[in-house]
């Protein structure tokens, strides 16, 4: 997968070395309007940086922003910035806290140093946990959903563990989208399964094929001029009530009443994701590929969801909700709790473990019973089987 150094000589095509260290100015704000790339990386990543940037086009802007999210020791000198300097046309930068975000540039994170996405700007903060319990792709996958939504894109590379993981879900919720490296070609495929483990990755490629699937994404999502989200597109209306037919049909389902705008963002993710135009187009493909209709029915429903995801909600179950369920209750009796909605499970677990703790603080013995549904089988397979990657921790 390794590229010829060779082979592209961009340093003479490009912006000249003197000027590829310069500080981009820093601004306020910038004009929004194009995607932002999250990349993330851990061992056996710079060879997949090198494979993927050696791939990206010779002659054209992308229109594109990179921020590349690697492991590094805290003393470690990251090589990354020169490497990829050899093989991209862009302006490629070491991140300065600060520095605002812009089209056709590179920016890579410094060691010892937590990074996120605010108002298009990168933000450096102190890592708050020691290395070995940091997860700055998720850190920072997150900030890109919460800052771009359905601009921002992530991308998993070789590497152990599952950093970016939980980074995936929250790109999926905001209608972003997710390519990883297939397992096969990586020195490392930890951070790579457990991203295609959650079902929501759009793209499994090796490195070296990912820009021209990227690029060709970012043209059907991007380039066109939407229509206003409250001004629904000529004939749609009749063409979902088909999918909503496709939908029912094998899921059992019915999305007819369900929000046309998150319908419509949705549809058109998956229609970018296959490079199909036209909706009546993409209504043959769902008839002719049953997968597909699963896919889109995942990404229908995907929502986020973390351990104690709302602090002051749980806070307030836990001082006055539980105390009300043990309240004038003999020892031995019978605590029943339904979670609906449960998704993958981690708000049926929080509640479980504030019931817990309430026993113990007791010393009193009850038979708890927690009980949690949802529409999404794959959601409560994982709930089921109750087993979280370690960035659960964060």
């Amino acid at each position: 997968m390794t590229a010829k150094k060779s082979s592209k000589k961009y340093k003479s095509k490009g912006t000249p070395d003197s000027e590829k260290t310069a500080t981009p100015k820093m601004v306020e704000t910038i004009a929004a309007g194009f995607p932002v790339v999250g990349i993330g990386a851990s061992a056996g990543g710079l060879s997949a940086f090198e494979a993927f940037f050696s791939a990206m086009p010779e002659n054209t802007d992308p229109g594109i922003a990179f921020v590349l999210v690697q492991h590094l020791a805290p003393d470690h000198k990251s090589i990354l910035t020169d490497l990829v300097r050899r093989y991209t046309r862009m302006q490629v930068f070491e991140v300065e806290d600060g520095m605002a975000v812009t089209p056709n540039c590179t920016y890579i994170i410094p060691p010892n140093r937590d990074m996120a996405f605010l108002n298009g700007t990168l933000q450096l903060l102190e890592p708050s946990r020691p290395r070995g319990h940091r997860l700055p792709i998720d850190f920072f996958f997150r900030s890109l959903a919460q800052d771009q939504h359905e601009r921002a894109i992530c991308i998993v590379l070789s590497g152990t563990g599952s950093d970016g993981t939980h980074g995936v879900r929250e790109i999926k919720a905001e209608g972003g989208m997710v390519m990883t490296q297939n397992p096969e070609s990586t020195e490392y495929d930890g951070m790579p399964r457990n991203a295609i483990a959650t079902g929501l990755v759009d793209y499994v490629l090796p490195p070296a094929e990912m820009p021209a699937q990227l690029m060709a994404y970012v043209a059907q999502a991007f380039g066109k001029k939407p229509y206003p989200v409250s001004t629904p597109v000529p004939g749609t209306e009749d063409t979902l009530k088909k999918i909503f037919i496709l939908l029912r049909a094998q899921t059992g389902h019915d999305f007819t009443h369900y929000k046309q705008n998150t319908i419509n963002r949705r549809v058109e993710r998956r229609m970018a994701v296959h490079q199909i135009e036209k909706m009546v187009e993409y209504v043959r493909y769902l008839q002719q590929t049953p997968v597909e209709v699963e896919a889109l029915f995942r990404d229908l429903l995907i929502g986020v969801t973390n351990f104690f995801r709302d602090p002051e909600a749980f806070e307030a179950l836990q001082e006055l909700s539980i105390p009300r369920l043990f309240a004038n209750k003999p020892a031995g009796s019978v605590i029943r709790v339904w979670v609906l909605g449960c998704s993958t499970g981690e708000e049926a677990y929080s509640i479980a473990i504030l019931l817990q703790e309430k026993l113990e603080a007791l010393k009193q013995k009850y038979k708890i019973q927690v009980f949690a549904t949802d529409i999404d089988s794959r959601a409560i397979d994982t709930a089921r089987s109750g087993i979280y990657p370690a960035s659960i921790a964060s």
